[in-house]
Order: C-alpha cells, then sequence, then structure tokens
C-alpha cells in the first residue's frame, strides 16, 4: 500500500505533467458556484430578438425553461428565417421537416424529429418532456401529438423557400455550404439569477436533405446538453459530425474536468476534425456556458458568432475564434 508522502508525491508529479489538469482543475472546481445574475447566450446573429425574449421571459418570473422555449420561439415564427420553423428550407421533396430539443435544469429533456406542418416544435419538444414519458417523438407520431395537444396545422413553405427550392431543382445539387448566409440552427443556453440552466435547440436542418434525415439539433448529447451542476453546451452546423462525437455533451463533461468553456468547445471542434476527413468543407461550432457564468464558443471556419445577454453586456455579438 502506498504510504502518504509516497502517494503525495506521485500525484504532484501527475498534476504537473499534465499541467495541472483535468486531475487538479476537476479538484479546484469543486463548490463553483453561480454568478448570481442571468446569462442567455445563443448562436448566430437571430440570438439577439431570441436573447432579448428569453430575458423579458425571466425578467417576468418565467424558469428558465420558459426562457430557452420563448426565445427560440421567436426565430421560428420568422417566416423570413430559412434555416427554422417557418419559411425553413424544405427536403429534396418539398417538404419542410423540423426537429427542436429542450432540456431543463432537472436532466428532463424532450426532442421532436422530421416534425411536419408545426410552425413552433419547441414547444412541442417541451410537452414530450414534461407529458409524456418519452423523450422524442418524430414524423407522422410528432405531427399526430402535437395536433392532440392542440398545435394549429399549418404550411410551413413560404413563397421565398419554395421559389429557392424550385431552383435547385434545376441542377439538385448536394453540398452542404459553409454559413454563407450567417445563420443556422439557433441553440439557446440560458442560466437564472439563482443559477439554473436549461436550453433549446431547434432548426428545419439541411436545405434539400433527403427526406426523413435528422441532424444533431433534436439529439441530446449531440445538439444540446446541460448538466444543472456543471453548464450546457449547444451545436451548430453539419449535424452528422456532430453526432459523431456527441458533441454537446463532450463539450459539457469537458468543463467538469476543468476546461473553460471556449477551451471546452475547441476541444470537441479537434474532436471531428480528427474523424473527418473532409472537415474543411464543413462548419460546425459550439457554444457552452459554464456554471459559473463563463461563456465561449469555437467553431470549425471564422464567421461562426453568437448573442450574449448578461446585466452587463446587454445583448451583444462575439465573434467565436476558430481553427481555420
Amino acid at each position: 500500500m502506498l504510504k502518504r508522502r509516497s502517494f503525495l508525491k506521485r500525484t504532484t508529479l501527475l498534476g504537473s505533467m499534465l499541467g495541472g489538469w483535468p486531475l487538479f482543475s476537476t479538484l479546484a472546481r469543486q463548490g463553483l458556484q453561480a454568478p448570481g445574475h442571468a446569462t442567455v447566450i445563443s448562436t448566430w446573429n437571430h440570438g439577439i430578438p431570441a436573447n432579448a425574449r428569453a430575458w423579458q421571459i425571466l425578467a417576468a418570473g418565467g424558469t428558465p425553461v420558459d426562457a430557452a422555449e420563448g426565445g427560440v420561439r421567436v426565430v421560428e415564427s420568422d417566416p423570413d428565417n430559412s434555416s427554422v420553423g417557418i419559411g425553413g428550407r424544405p427536403d429534396r421533396d418539398g417538404r419542410v421537416t423540423l426537429d427542436a430539443s429542450i432540456m431543463a435544469p432537472d436532466g428532463n429533456c424532450g426532442a421532436v424529429a422530421a416534425l411536419e406542418h408545426i410552425e413552433n416544435p419547441i414547444s412541442v419538444a417541451r410537452k414530450v418532456m414534461e407529458d409524456t414519458p418519452h423523450v422524442m417523438l418524430v414524423g407522422d407520431g410528432a405531427l399526430q401529438f402535437a395536433l392532440e395537444q392542440g398545435f394549429t396545422k399549418k404550411n410551413l413553405l413560404t413563397e421565398a423557400s419554395r421559389q429557392a427550392w424550385q431552383q435547385w431543382l434545376k441542377n439538385a445539387e448536394y453540398k452542404p455550404v459553409i454559413n454563407i448566409e450567417n445563420h443556422d440552427t439557433i441553440g439557446l443556453l440560458v442560466q437564472d439569477a439563482d443559477g439554473h440552466i436549461a436550453g433549446a435547440c431547434t432548426t428545419s436542418g439541411l436545405a434539400y436533405k433527403m427526406h426523413g434525415r435528422v441532424g444533431d439539433s433534436p439529439i441530446i448529447g449531440a445538439g444540446l446538453f446541460v448538466d444543472d451542476e456543471v453548464g450546457g453546451a449547444t451545436a451548430t452546423g453539419m449535424g452528422e459530425a456532430v453526432i459523431k462525437v456527441a458533441g454537446s455533451h463532450t463539450v459539457v463533461e469537458l468543463m467538469r474536468q476543468g476546461y473553460e468553456p471556449c477551451e471546452a468547445c475547441r476541444e470537441a471542434v479537434k474532436r471531428i476534425t480528427r474523424k473527418e476527413p473532409r472537415y474543411k468543407e464543413l462548419q460546425v461550432g459550439f457554444l457552452a456556458l459554464r456554471k459559473d457564468g463563463l461563456t465561449g464558443g469555437f467553431a470549425i471556419h471564422q464567421g461562426f458568432n453568437y448573442a450574449l445577454m448578461t446585466a452587463a453586456d446587454n445583448n451583444r455579438m462575439v465573434n467565436a475564434d476558430s481553427l481555420l
């Protein structure tokens, strides 16, 4: 059996070899305190109105889940946004299919995938979380559930999206675009003044995808993950790449080990680049919020930005660092 002095000597040496973490950073992180003020952070420029709505809900006494849902609903209901909700780009068959997930501070979560005809899939995902024993409903089953819950069925294909799809059909070339429109999936993380964290993620998926394709956004641990003891993370970009590394869960677990949010996002990006030989042709960005209120983001390519709102920051855009 190791004597205490010998044990301390060896662990001190190990800590030095590891640059002080994750072993000692993990120990130092125990008892990490919430900041005592609210924080809302979300992906892309459309995060500004989403943050503002989430903040308004918190100020009125709403829960973090209320704020997360309400914030992304603003983007889902914007017909001029072609990547989320109504007005989202259709699949190659001209059908608008939506994915969304939501996660509460207590670890409860809900999701829908390949949902058609419902403007606010995030609200259906919340109903799945709170009113069923399940985590995810998909396709026709998700639509049936939504209609039973009183949601209104509507045509989500706007004229602008229809025309863009018909233009695409002329060549029918499918190649992911690296965020040239400066918007994509919206992922939103919110922390209330008591330090509790919730998150939401919603998208219409890749434009002109194969019918039935589901990306990372509705998959808990891929497009979204929250652990109220540690923090939360969300992803944007090529969902297939995010799924392969359980991206958002990876970011949260790295923060648990002591990584700061930006560094945790960076490491998750690096894992993708090690597994994707053609990573230079795709974009992935991660966003993270730690329990102490520290935030960060990182992406493969330049151009990924996010909206940050606190009492001090007052809803501003931040350009994330990138690998390339």
